[in-house]
């Protein structure tokens, strides 16, 4: 048997890494700029599509500045409680980051490539949003998104959160249960 772990733990580092470096970059390069508003990336491939990424200080229309310190969770849920709820969140990736590494023990998980691929997207964006939350009081966010809807502003980590979480719930519903005729053989030979 074939074992993927190895594919988790790259996965986690890269995910981490990737995550901390463009949130050190695009923060730092931003501290720099003067002017109330700067666009740092933009893509518009079609009418009605945008991803971009700028600084403003401003309020954009959904209320939130970019970049911007997060102290909540998705949607900003918990966000009016700053301290606390930041904290209270932190304890949480804590606990999600060992439990996420428990599991990575089990046996059978290292046998799994989509199991390892998807805890080690899920790793990787819980540890680089935890770092934020001790570190800086809160998680940095960059990203904005609005094709169909004005979607919060958010991270690498978050990508990574939401493509494991899905792979997870795609393996976990597509996977189809182990079947084996082994009780029934045993059974048959018994008298």
């Amino acid at each position: 048997m074939k074992h993927y772990r190895v594919v988790l733990w790259v996965l986690a580092l890269a995910g981490l890494c990737a995550d901390q470096a463009s949130k050190y970059s695009v923060f730092a390069w931003l501290a720099r700029v003067d002017n109330h508003t700067y666009w740092v990336f933009q893509a518009t491939p079609h009418t009605g599509f945008a991803l971009e990424t700028r600084y403003t200080k401003e309020p954009v229309e959904a209320g939130d500045f970019i970049p911007h310190i997060n102290q909540g969770a998705l949607f900003g849920l918990g966000r009016d409680y700053e301290t606390l709820a930041n904290w209270g969140f932190a304890l949480v990736s804590l606990l999600a980051a060992a439990a996420i590494v428990y599991w990575s023990f089990r046996p059978g998980t290292a046998g799994d490539l989509w199991v390892c691929t998807a805890l080690g997207l899920i790793l990787g964006g819980t540890l680089g949003n935890l770092y934020d939350r001790v570190v800086f009081n809160g998680v940095r966010d960059f990203l904005h998104w609005n094709y169909m809807f004005d979607w919060p502003v958010f991270n690498i980590a978050d990508s990574c959160l939401v493509c494991g979480a899905c792979l997870l719930l795609l393996q976990a519903f597509g996977k189809q249960p182990a079947t084996t005729d082994e009780p029934n053989k045993r059974a048959a030979t018994v008298r």
